[in-house]
């Protein structure tokens, strides 16, 4: 298939992971999907857990984009945004949240670590200068725990983020006097 690229393979593959998840997706079942052989697909990505970690980094980059447009606001509290656009992200994406933060895969561990850990440290960092803080002890990531809890909790019982919102608003509000 001579126009197959990576772009191609990847939002496949997000599709699939999406809808089977992890664990059921293969390289031929892409490959079928995208009418080539599994071979084709072997040139692009060494296997299926590169091609996984790819399709994370296009995740993590999503919920990058809303931390960056939360900072880019001015007249609104940007640490209440900012946590209530993690949990509109989780809520609002449940099969690519889950896919996120709650797969367990020693295969992926490593893998997913760096994406988290790069995203973790720009909500970190949003936090500290949306709220011109600067927390000692690991509070910002206690927060981003509980703000993690309250989406687990809803993700498979509330449809979206406006299902829940008032609940989210008020613990976010919460949440926002214990910094």
């Amino acid at each position: 298939m001579a126009d197959l690229t990576k772009e191609k393979i990847i939002q496949q593959a997000r599709m699939l992971f999406i809808e089977l998840g992890y664990e059921k997706v293969s390289m031929r079942g892409i490959a079928k999907d995208l009418g080539c052989s599994h071979g084709a697909l072997y040139y692009h990505f060494k296997n299926k857990t590169a091609l996984f970690s790819r399709v994370l980094d296009f995740y993590f980059q999503e919920l990058n984009s809303i931390i960056d447009t939360i900072m880019e606001q001015t007249e609104n509290d940007r640490v209440q945004e900012l946590f209530l656009g993690f949990i509109r992200f989780g809520l609002d994406h449940p099969h690519q949240y889950e896919l996120m933060f709650m797969l367990k895969s020693e295969e992926m561990d490593s893998l997913m670590q760096r994406a988290a850990t790069e995203s973790f440290e720009r909500f970190e960092a949003a936090v500290k200068e949306a709220g011109n803080i600067n927390p000692q002890n690991g509070e910002i990531y206690s927060i981003f725990l509980a703000l993690h809890g309250f989406v687990s909790l809803h993700l498979h019982r509330a449809e979206n983020f406006e299902a829940v919102a008032k609940a989210a608003k008020r613990y976010v509000t919460f949440l926002r006097k214990t910094i």
